[in-house]
């Protein structure tokens, strides 16, 4: 029989490996001049240093067509660029408008893109223009990988607090060589030693978003009751995100990350999957690991069925969001009959459908993955939570106040957040200008990136905030908590979109930690957090007017904003804590390996 104990002899040692770094990054920018030169000119622009790039940028605009389109998208100006690409494409030939389509598809204009093609004659030129405008906006899509998830027909059933429990009778499956593989220890009790390899897109520290702080956080607590625990990212990431760092094992607060990096960036969907077969399971030779838990997306998702077929090992797939209503945000221009929504549904339902648990954020996520045929007791919730630390008092909120410019005694609304358009920031501003409009000192102030932090800049200004809304950018974690003492009330106004009715955020359950006051849209995944005249208060979406009234009230009521937040820090400790979340999946992971591991036998 196998022995899965996995000695320090066992597992990879770090090691920093530059020949396959530099030429997996050698074949990855190969693969990209071959399949879209045209972004080779904006590349290098972004790549070369300031006074050379500001003389490039200088010749480019005067050498005119194709050339200063590229210097005016470089400088972030849109608009003037398109009216250099149209004037550039009248009455030039079918070859170069072709190019045209090109550049602007690289650029990301694809209402531009879409444009030109209508100029181009009938023919092959023009049937390829559609096709690379289609795949670029997603009205077509690529093939998708070969290899279908399979299900594992593992049975959990869960009570009232979504936990499962001990009536699944299942078994294992055969390994490939007819051997069983075995637990070392007991699993099934805490502190055995239980291994887990998580299977994630990217990670800590070269990605900070909310997905990666969730992946540490889980793994962390996990690893502090007992679990030995590891997490692989994607088949070249770091490298793929243009992050020089070749090391293939790297430890954060003892947590082994692992990075898959094969010596040749793979080609499509099928080969990284390929790739990402072939790397992991020299990984899972070397750990072990008695559970397989992939995290969003589908890709990850079919890394670990396969590695489960492989290895007779359960398979978990955590659903952190719906990517495909993420992307149908973005664009009023995309539909639910695109392909690429299409595909992107439909090949998160089929992971879904094979994986032996389903875990999700919230309810609301949950009824909607329950719709798509994946039994209710193959279902396990675990909401976004927070570090014990987090339910500690603010740090005085002075500091940043000073830095910002802002008085003591002003009222402040803000949040911390990535800036997309669904969050509804505009609104924000919005309710803030209605409020010092009738005299209320009133000021927002937004902490985070994104791509929409420019517009949203440009709007406050036009709304007359100058001096009184504030936009620090992306803050380090450890100033984060700094931020919310600046604060007052934390404002949630996002969209009535579909992903905002499904997607629990995670920025205002640490808000409510510290013992902020919410206020947010009157959404399905926002009422699952915020208890309206409890925690906070909930307002239609999109109304600023009515933002603006409840702002008001709060912003003359310390003690109903102190008692809001009491609750939310009560609520929040008792539920919404990483440890609680490492019990939950320590119960379902032990339901998994007994009963695969079948009746009547030594786990």
């Amino acid at each position: 029989m196998h022995d899965t104990r996995a000695s320090e002899s066992q597992v990879p040692r770090p090691r920093t490996r530059w020949p396959r770094a530099v030429t997996f990054i050698l074949s990855l920018a190969w693969q990209h001049l071959r399949s879209d030169p045209a972004r080779l000119p904006l590349l290098a622009l972004r790549l070369t240093p300031g006074p050379p790039r500001r003389a490039v940028r200088a010749l480019a605009s005067r050498a005119g067509g194709r050339a200063r389109a590229y210097a005016l998208w470089d400088q972030g100006r849109r608009g003037d660029a398109r009216e250099a690409v149209l004037a550039a494409a009248s009455g030039a030939p079918p070859r170069r408008v072709g190019r045209l389509v090109a550049a602007c598809l690289a650029a990301g204009d694809a209402e531009t893109a879409r444009e030109l093609v209508e100029q181009l004659p009938e023919g092959a030129l023009r049937e390829a223009a559609e096709y690379r405008t289609a795949l670029a906006t997603g009205r077509a899509v690529p093939a998708s990988p070969s290899t279908s998830p399979d299900r594992h027909g593992i049975t959990l059933t869960r009570d009232a607090r979504t936990r499962p429990d001990d009536t699944v009778n299942a078994r294992r499956p055969e390994a490939p060589d007819g051997e069983r593989w075995r637990v070392a220890g007991d699993p099934s009790s805490p502190g055995s030693g239980l291994r887990v390899l998580h299977l994630v897109t990217n990670a800590l520290p070269h990605t900070n978003a909310g997905y990666t702080q969730r992946t540490h956080r889980i793994a962390v607590a996990q690893r502090e009751a007992g679990m030995d625990v590891h997490v692989a990212t994607r088949a070249g990431y770091p490298l793929t995100k243009g992050v020089p760092d070749p090391r293939t094992l790297v430890r954060l607060d003892g947590v082994a990350y692992h990075r898959l990096i094969p010596w040749t960036a793979p080609s499509g969907p099928a080969g990284e999957l390929e790739a990402g077969v072939r790397m992991a399971s020299e990984l899972v030779e070397a750990v072990r690991p008695h559970v397989l838990h992939a995290a969003s997306n589908h890709h990850n998702a079919r890394l670990a069925l396969e590695l489960g077929r492989r290895f007779g090992l359960p398979v978990v797939y955590e659903v952190r969001g719906f990517l495909e209503e993420s992307w149908l945000s973005r664009d009023p221009s995309r539909s639910v009959d695109d392909a690429f929504y299409r595909a992107e549904r439909a090949s998160e339902t089929e992971c879904m459908l094979a994986a032996d648990l389903v875990v999700t954020l919230g309810e609301a996520m949950r009824a909607d993955i329950e719709a798509r045929g994946v039994a209710r007791e193959r279902l396990l919730v675990v909401p976004n939570a927070v570090d014990a630390s987090f339910l500690e008092p603010l740090p005085p909120g002075g500091g940043v106040r000073r830095e910002l410019g802002i008085g003591a005694e002003e009222f402040v609304v803000g949040t911390t957040t990535s800036c997309f358009g669904y969050e509804g920031l505009d609104v924000l501003l919005e309710a803030v200008a209605l409020m010092r409009e009738r005299g209320e000192p009133a000021r927002a102030l937004v902490v985070g990136d994104g791509p929409e932090l420019s517009v949203l800049r440009a709007r406050a200004a036009s709304l007359g905030l100058e001096g009184a809304a504030h936009f620090p950018g992306r803050v380090p974690a450890d100033r984060v908590r700094a931020h919310h003492a600046a604060l007052d009330v934390f404002a949630v106004p996002r969209r009535d979109e579909r992903v905002c009715r499904l997607v629990t955020p995670l920025k205002p359950v640490e808000a409510m930690a510290g013992g902020l006051p919410v206020v947010a849209s009157d959404l399905p995944a926002l009422r699952e957090i915020v208890e309206p005249g409890v925690t906070g208060e909930l307002i239609p979406a999109g109304e600023s007017a009515c933002l603006a009234d409840v702002l008001t009230k709060l912003a003359y009521s310390h003690e109903k904003r102190a008692s809001y937040g009491r609750a939310g820090r009560s609520l929040v400790g008792a539920d919404r804590t990483w440890t609680e979340a490492a019990y939950r999946y320590n119960q379902a992971y032990r339901v998994l390996i007994r009963k695969m591991t079948g009746p009547g036998q030594n786990p």
